[in-house]
This record gives C-alpha cells, sequence and structure tokens, in this order.
C-alpha cells in the first residue's frame, strides 16, 4: 500500500517531531481531555512554584526540584506516547497527499467536451476518462469499461476492471486508466473525496473517543479521584502520630511529597498510553490496508461475535476447477479427457482453462493450436447452456464435440437420437449432492463422460474458522446454492452455520434477528444490494472494488478488496481491546505495588525508639535507604515505565485466538503478576542507584 511508508517504530524523524508535539501538547486546552495526566500536570505546575519560592526565600530543595523535574518527564512521555502514535499516522497521510495531484477533467456538457480543473468538479457532473488520464474524482463508471491503476491507493500493480453497472463500477479520485475509456459520473464534492477523508482519519484529525475509552476514562478518573482524598487526609494522620511519638510536626508530609505520592498512585500509567492504543489500532488497520471510519468500528470488531461470510471468493476460491474425469461405462478416461480439452480450447473461462490444465496433467494430453484443428468453435450461452466445437475430419465427416448441464447435454443427445445412460445421471446426482458442479461430455450422439468441477475451499479456511471458534465467534456463510451444495461446502471449510439460496432482503433479517439476540455482527459486501445490510452490521466491511452505496454503507473498506480479510479485522480488533485490557491490569497492578512500597517507607520514623526504627519499620520490605529516596524511586519510576511501555501500546498484546476466560487468566498471570512484581524490582534498583 502506497500509505506505507516508513513508519517503522523507531523511526528517527517521527520520534524528533514526536519530542516537539509532546511539548506543544502541554497546552492546558489538551491536556484537559486526559483527566489523569492533567492531575499530573497540575501537581508539576504547584511543585515547580514551590521550588521557584524555595529559591528566593533562601530555602532551596533539591529533592523538590528533583520530583518536579521527574512530574514534568511523566507529563512529557505521556505526550510523547500520544504523539508518537499521531506521527506514524500523520507520515502515512503525507504519503497519500504524494498521491493526490491536481488533474485536468474532460467535462461533458450537453454534446460538447471541455476541459476543467477536477477542483472545479461537482457531484453529478459527467466526465470522460481515456487511456493514460488520471481519475478526476470519486465516480460511478456509467458507460465502458477499463483498465484501470489503483496502486495510488492500494500499492497493488496489478491493474483492475472498472465498468458500467454491476458491482466494479466505482472508481476513486486519483487512480489511473490504463487502457480503453470510461464514462464517470462524479459522486463526491471537492475535499470529500475517498483519499481526503483517509488522509484525515489515517492523522487522526476526526478521531473521536470510543464508547469504552470514555467509559475507561471515567473509571480511571474516579480512582484518581479516591486516591486524591486519600492523599488530602494523609497529612492528619501522620500529625496525629507524630505527636503520639513524640516528633516535631514539621516532620509531617510536604506538598510536593504528597504530589509525588499522588502520582504514584493513580493510574498514570495507562493514563499515558490510552489514546496511543487507540490510534495504533486504527494505524495497524491500515498497514492491512484497511481503513476504518472510526475507533468504534475497529472496537466493535474486537467485540464480534457473529461473521456473515460470502462463499464466492471468501471461503471458496470463486472460481470452479476442473479435479476429475469420470468415463461413462465403455470410454476411457483419456479419451474422455482429451474431447474435454478439446471443447474448452477456446473457453477462457477459469472453468474452461482447468480443464485443458487437468487434461493435460492427468494423462499429458498437449493443448493444440486453434488454428490447426480447421474446428468451428460454439461459444456458451444462457440459451444453450453448453459449449463446445465443430471438428472437420479429412473425409468431411464433423465430430461434434460438447459440454455442458446434465439437462442440456440429453437434449442434444436426444435431438441426434442418441441414449442418454441412466449411470451418467447418477453420476450427476451424486457430484450435485456433494457439492460439485457436474459437466456432461458428449461427441455427436454418444455421452463420453463426466468432467467433475468443484468450487475449491481455500487452503487453511477451515482452520481459521477453528481459531474464530476458540474466540466464540460464531461463522455464517451465505451463498446463492441451492442447499445440498452450501452443506457440502459447509462442512468441508467447517463454518457453524449456512444461508442457502441468500437473497439481499435474507442478509439484512439475519443480522437484524442476530442483533435482536444480542449479538455484534460483522459482515462483508460490494455491491449495492449489500448496501442496507452493511449498514446494519455492527462492523461492515466494502471492498474498495464495490460500488460507491457499498462504500458509503459499510464503517469499513478494504483498499485490497479481499474478502477473507473480515478475519484479520477481527484479529486486529480483538489484539485493540487485549492491549488495552492488558496495560490497564498492569497499571492498576502497578499502583497497588508502588502504595506497598512507599507508604511503609514513608512511615518508618513513626513511633521510631532511640535507635531511629519503630514497628512501621517492618512493613518496609524492600529495605528502601530512605523516605526521600523511596519517593524519588517511585516518581522516578512511573515516569520511565510510561515510556518503556510505549512500544507494547503501538504494536499491541500479542493475540492467540482463545476464549475470553483463557485470554482472562492469561491477562491476568502476565500482566497482573507483572504489574506487581515490576515495581518492586524498579523501585529498588533506582534506590540502590540513587543512594550510590
Amino acid at each position: 500500500m502506497s500509505t506505507k511508508l516508513n513508519t517503522a517504530l523507531f523511526n528517527k524523524r517521527i520520534l524528533v517531531q514526536a519530542a516537539k508535539e509532546s511539548v506543544i501538547k502541554l497546552n492546558p486546552a489538551l491536556q484537559i481531555k486526559n483527566p489523569v495526566i492533567f492531575i499530573v500536570c497540575i501537581g508539576s505546575v504547584l511543585t515547580t512554584i514551590i521550588v521557584i519560592a524555595g529559591i528566593f526565600q533562601g530555602n532551596f530543595s533539591s529533592f523538590n526540584l528533583q520530583i518536579a523535574i521527574w512530574l514534568w518527564f511523566t507529563v512529557l512521555f505521556a505526550n510523547f506516547a500520544e504523539a508518537v502514535a499521531e506521527g506514524r499516522g500523520k507520515a502515512q497521510a503525507e504519503s497519500l497527499r504524494k498521491n493526490r495531484t491536481q488533474t485536468i477533467a474532460r467535462k461533458i456538457v450537453g454534446k460538447q467536451e471541455l476541459t476543467v480543473n477536477a477542483t472545479e468538479l461537482r457531484k453529478g457532473d459527467v466526465v470522460r476518462c481515456l487511456a493514460g488520464d488520471v481519475i478526476p474524482s470519486d465516480g460511478e463508471v456509467i458507460e465502458g469499461i477499463a483498465s484501470v491503476d489503483e496502486s495510488a491507493i492500494t500499492g497493488e500493480s496489478a491493474p483492475v476492471i472498472r465498468e458500467s453497472g454491476g458491482d466494479r463500477s466505482a472508481v476513486t479520485g486519483g487512480t489511473r486508466v490504463i487502457s480503453d475509456w470510461i464514462l464517470i459520473s462524479i459522486t463526491t464534492e471537492p475535499g470529500n473525496t475517498f483519499i481526503d477523508r483517509m488522509i484525515a482519519l489515517v492523522e487522526g484529525a476526526k478521531r473521536q473517543k470510543t464508547p469504552n475509552e470514555i467509559a475507561l476514562s471515567i473509571l480511571l478518573s474516579g480512582l484518581t479521584i479516591i486516591f486524591l482524598l486519600v492523599v488530602v487526609t494523609l497529612p492528619a494522620f501522620f500529625s496525629y502520630s507524630l505527636s503520639a511519638s513524640g516528633l516535631p510536626l514539621s516532620q509531617n508530609l510536604t506538598i510536593p511529597v504528597l504530589i509525588a505520592l499522588l502520582v504514584c498512585l493513580i493510574p498514570t500509567t495507562i493514563g499515558g498510553l490510552l489514546s496511543a492504543i487507540g490510534i495504533s489500532g486504527m494505524d495497524r488497520l491500515i498497514q492491512r490496508n484497511v481503513i476504518a471510519t472510526s475507533g468504534k468500528a475497529i472496537e466493535a470488531a474486537g467485540d464480534v461475535d457473529v461473521l456473515l461470510l460470502d462463499k464466492t471468493g471468501t471461503i471458496t476460491l470463486g472460481n470452479r476447477m476442473a479435479t476429475d474425469f469420470i468415463p461413462a461405462e465403455g470410454v476411457s478416461a483419456e479419451e474422455l479427457a482429451d474431447a474435454a480439452q478439446l471443447s474448452s480450447l477456446s473457453d477462457e473461462t477459469p472453468e474452461g482453462r482447468s480443464i485443458v490444465v487437468l487434461a493435460k496433467e492427468k494423462f499429458n494430453i498437449r493443448g493444440r493450436e486453434v488454428h490447426q484443428l480447421n474446428a468451428t468453435f460454439i461459444p456458451f450461452t444462457a440459451q444453450s447452456r453448453m459449449s463446445g466445437v465443430d471438428l472437420k475430419t479429412d473425409d468431411r465427416e464433423i465430430h461434434m464435440i460438447r459440454k455442458g448441464s446434465s439437462d442440456a447435454i440429453r437434449t442434444f443427445i436426444q435431438n441426434n437420437n442418441g441414449f442418454y445412460p441412466q449411470e451418467i445421471q447418477n453420476i450427476v446426482s451424486e457430484l450435485a449432492r456433494q457439492g460439485a458442479t457436474p459437466l456432461v461430455v458428449a461427441v455427436n450422439k454418444k455421452v463420453l463422460g463426466v468432467i467433475h468441477l468443484k468450487d475449491i475451499v481455500k487452503g487453511g479456511i477451515k482452520h481459521r474458522f477453528a481459531e474464530l471458534r476458540k474466540m466464540g465467534i460464531k461463522t455464517i456463510m451465505i451463498t446463492g446454492d441451492n442447499p445440498l451444495t452450501a452443506a457440502a461446502i459447509a462442512a468441508e471449510a467447517g463454518v457453524d452455520d449456512f444461508m442457502a439460496e441468500a437473497k439481499p432482503e435474507d442478509k439484512l433479517k439475519r443480522i437484524r434477528d442476530e442483533q435482536a439476540n444480542g449479538h455484534l455482527v460483522g459482515m462483508i459486501g460490494d455491491g449495492t444490494n449489500d448496501a442496507p445490510a452493511l449498514a446494519q452490521a455492527d462492523v461492515g466491511l466494502a471492498m474498495n472494488t464495490g460500488t460507491q452505496a457499498a462504500r458509503e454503507a459499510g464503517n469499513m473498506v478494504d483498499l485490497d478488496s479481499n474478502p477473507t480479510k473480515l478475519i484479520e479485522v477481527v484479529e486486529v480488533g480483538k489484539q485493540l481491546l487485549m492491549t488495552r485490557g492488558s496495560l490497564t491490569t498492569f497499571s492498576i497492578a502497578n499502583d497497588v505495588a508502588k502504595y506497598f512500597a512507599i507508604i511503609p517507607a514513608i512511615a518508618i520514623s513513626l513511633y521510631a525508639g532511640k535507635n531511629g526504627t519503630g514497628p512501621l519499620s517492618a512493613l518496609n520490605i524492600m529495605n528502601l535507604a530512605s523516605p526521600q529516596s523511596a519517593i524519588l524511586s517511585a516518581i522516578i519510576f512511573n515516569a520511565i515505565i510510561i515510556i518503556l511501555l510505549i512500544p507494547l501500546a503501538l504494536k499491541g498484546v500479542r493475540y492467540k485466538p482463545v476464549s475470553a476466560s483463557a485470554a482472562l487468566l492469561r491477562n491476568l498471570m502476565i500482566f497482573g503478576l507483572g504489574g506487581i512484581i515490576a515495581p518492586f524490582i524498579g523501585i529498588k534498583l533506582i534506590d540502590i542507584l540513587i543512594n550510590l
């Protein structure tokens, strides 16, 4: 994809720009959007004021200065995490802008063709694009057919076909016509084209907080308020304990110490990384050539538990392939293969080509040169439902070779006073029952046998569905095939359910039924008739090759137009939720550990005896050197852990297709336990370094 600029995690250009942005983001109007970090910012300002006031009063405290410095680092590191995530998106947007060029359009007005700038085009205008022209804006092909190079948005160099009518009529501004010509009706106003919207989304300019983010922010704000109340009441308790210990009240907790304690106890880690996690989720989708219209869509993908998947192109390769030659009684398989290949030499369909290849592979029958055969090829028509070739021999005898449906060949045989064997009909019925497509081959009035055509299930798809099942996701195959064929393919692919002979209204009804039962539904589509279902689904993945209506209805667009991408989208969504959950668990566990590390250390002097140690010294299990070094070690650790977790926030927690209960257990064992252990180790090491 052309948006895949060098957005590696440690790209120097992005890091330098992020460092600048982290300072700009100190703006209170921006800081207040993140309540947890905003509290840290206020604490930083207050501590800085106290340090400056101490200097003017001749009472400078290096301890307070160090607290102030590390508080500011905590804010800057949180800003830096968000800025790095945004910077990667901006780098991708910059790449997209390079692809967007000022183009000249051939506007059709009446019977005239006027040359205008692309920026002058409005919705409803009609333009003509010839070979070599850049398509000036998004639109629908209303006449003609052409090959289009869409590498500007997909990165894929192979041209695609765009034609009027059907589900491959949408074209995107900035792409280039390679051959032929097309007439396009413009469907967007200037500044609102697909690439314009991609740039805005990639930059994060229109990124809004998702419901889950808002809910988590409220939770974090609640925890912050609770810890604020706890910290505010601490001086009163310490004052009483100091009096009871016979110690001077001057040893009570100072404001910088209270601020440092508050910052260490509130969930600053997840507060600083929350925005970066959301932005990076969108970034991971973009790396897979999928554009999401909102972060909410990605989150919904992570919560989806029902997937509706089209059979053709998603579960199967989309082209039926010849897999076997089944001869009639008295006919050799090689004779059948030879006739089948002859009848398919001019057949350019994937099915026809597969018959030629299969005859070559099984019997080494080489494809003959068409012009040497003295042959007249009979093309397939909807009326005849068969195709073939008429061969003239040297004695002017004509051999009529035909392949087609069972009914069509039966009629052909009977019209030539031939006999259609019951065994052939039995073979045809059995193949149809298995979900295959039988093609009967005949020469003149004799049936030679049956070609077994099969809609090939994609390799590895059954394993993918098994993984989805582990995650509690139900897969439903949608197909227009008859129930027997649908059942056979569903069994081979390993889907949980299927809809046979499905019409557009059936898809919409099924989605509504699943949603009424409390499920979140994802589906794919590319046609105008898919638009209602795409709009109804919680995650609607539209194909970029599809119609404009489908792209507008979905909340995601796959630039590669790969139907199996829906499975990857679900995995990205789940990884986003897992990453957020894992780092939240780590952050809260961190806070608990820091509480037990700091409070005992700063309470050592309370109720102390002549030797300077009291009963509370037993709680100082980390054996921190002094209250001052304990506080400083904790505040340094609190800042550093944010910067250390940025790569994990951007890259995401490693995803494994497991059940929710297994994921929760893994989360608690790795990030819960790790969040408790890490502060004890980190704070102790920093304490040792400080006291050296």
